[in-house]
């Protein structure tokens, strides 16, 4: 299991899992859902050699390893601590 912390929430879920549900279920903003929009975009603060590698949209937004878009992240494992 991987922990995902959103500010001062812990939540435990599979690894390989999509973290858009539970970043939307903690008051994170969602759009578009398909990584145009850069609306549910965080800031990973913890753990990000533990997320997926960044995606073709993360990447034509100019995004690095410490600024991710929710809707594209999933954990392979560990713990990883975001902020909106």
């Amino acid at each position: 299991m991987a922990k995902l912390i959103i500010d001062d929430s812990s939540y435990e879920i599979p690894d390989g899992a999509q973290i858009a549900e539970i970043c939307e279920n903690s008051g994170i903003p969602f759009s578009c859902n398909s990584g145009v929009c850069g609306t549910c975009q965080v800031v990973v603060l913890e753990g990000a050699g533990n997320l997926n590698d960044l995606s073709e949209e993360e990447l034509d937004l100019g995004m690095d390893h410490k600024t991710r878009l929710s809707c594209r992240c999933r954990i392979k494992n560990g713990t990883v601590r975001i902020k909106y």
